[in-house]
This record gives structure tokens, C-alpha cells and sequence, in this order.
């Protein structure tokens, strides 16, 4: 191939890329609340805390490192492992325990999950923004696609706190976990 092809070859594959993308995130970038229901918040998950007719209490929250959030009058929660509504219900716990409010009326919205991570025979590896419905080739396709090395058949996938274990390109990913695209043996 000369060198003009390859470079038309490679501006074809990151137009490809990059609409992948963008379909994404305009048909799945929403993390939507039948979703949010069972999803439990990690390091780097980012919460909208509304406490109607509150202003003051009402924040954006960022899990940190520790697994707690900062909120105002509160201070430190512990949140990392809670569902939306765990998190929901100990914040509408605490507001009332400290007499802060008799009957708080409290949304929770997830706005910004931890990301996802690929490693291996990928053209660009690293961490990307979640989004919902994510596959290993969704993910793949993100990372730029394989390099001439990947092993298609033996992709493994890591999720938090758990051992990694063999997936397809349809294996969903969730936020936080680990694809890795380990190199093929000639």
C-alpha cells in the first residue's frame, strides 16, 4: 500500500471511529433511570443532590477516593457500594437525625459515571467515558479499533473487586471495569 492510501485509510477509519462515537452518545449516552435503579456508585461516579425547596443543601457531589461525598451541612457520607436510592433514603436519614429538616423531599441523578478502561492490542489505549448499552466492540471501536496483534478470541474483562474472565465483543461493560485485548500467538 503506498503511503497516500495508507493515509487515506487511516483519516477512513478515524471518521468511522469517531461516528461510532458520536452515535453513542446520541442514542445511549444517557444513563437512564431504570439503569440508575440497581447501579451502585464507585470513586469518580458524579451525583446531582437536590433537596426541594433547599437550595443551600443542594449540590454536585463526585465520589472521591475513599467512597464518601462532601455535602454541604452534612459533611462526609460514605456512598461508594449504595444504590441511587440507598443514598437517597441515608441522606433524607441524616438531614432529619441532625434536625436540619422535618421532611426532606430529595432527588438523586447520576450525571457523570466513572469511566471504563481498555488495555492491550488496541490503537489507543486508556480510559474513556462510560456509555449505556456499552459492548467490548463498542469499546474496541472507541479505542480505535485492534492492532494487527489482537487476539479477538481471548479478550478478558475485569469488573470491580472481581477476577477477570473470558468475553465476546458482545459482553456488556459497565463503569469501572477493564477490557483487555491480549496479543495473538502466530
Amino acid at each position: 500500500m503506498t503511503v497516500g492510501a495508507q493515509s487515506v485509510t487511516a483519516r477512513l477509519v478515524s471518521l468511522v471511529t469517531a461516528a461510532i462515537v458520536l452515535a453513542l452518545f446520541a442514542f445511549g449516552g444517557a444513563f437512564n433511570a431504570s439503569a440508575q435503579a440497581g447501579y451502585k456508585l464507585g470513586t469518580g461516579d458524579k451525583i446531582k443532590v437536590t433537596v426541594f425547596g433547599e437550595e443551600d443543601a443542594s449540590g454536585e457531589y463526585e465520589v472521591d477516593a475513599t467512597g464518601a461525598i462532601s455535602v454541604r451541612l452534612l459533611g462526609r457520607v460514605q456512598a461508594k457500594g449504595l444504590t441511587v436510592a440507598d443514598i437517597e433514603q441515608t441522606l433524607i436519614e441524616q438531614f432529619k437525625g441532625r434536625g436540619y429538616f422535618r421532611n426532606p423531599r430529595i432527588s438523586i441523578e447520576l450525571i457523570n459515571l466513572r469511566p471504563f478502561y481498555i488495555l492491550g492490542e488496541v490503537e489507543k489505549r486508556g480510559s474513556y467515558p462510560y456509555v449505556t448499552g456499552l459492548t467490548v466492540a463498542q469499546a474496541v471501536a472507541i479505542a480505535n479499533g485492534y492492532t494487527y496483534r489482537a487476539s479477538r478470541s481471548r479478550i478478558t474483562i475485569q469488573r470491580a473487586g472481581q477476577k477477570e474472565e473470558p468475553a465476546t465483543e458482545d459482553t456488556a461493560v459497565y463503569p469501572g471495569d477493564i477490557v483487555r485485548v491480549p496479543e495473538r500467538f502466530f
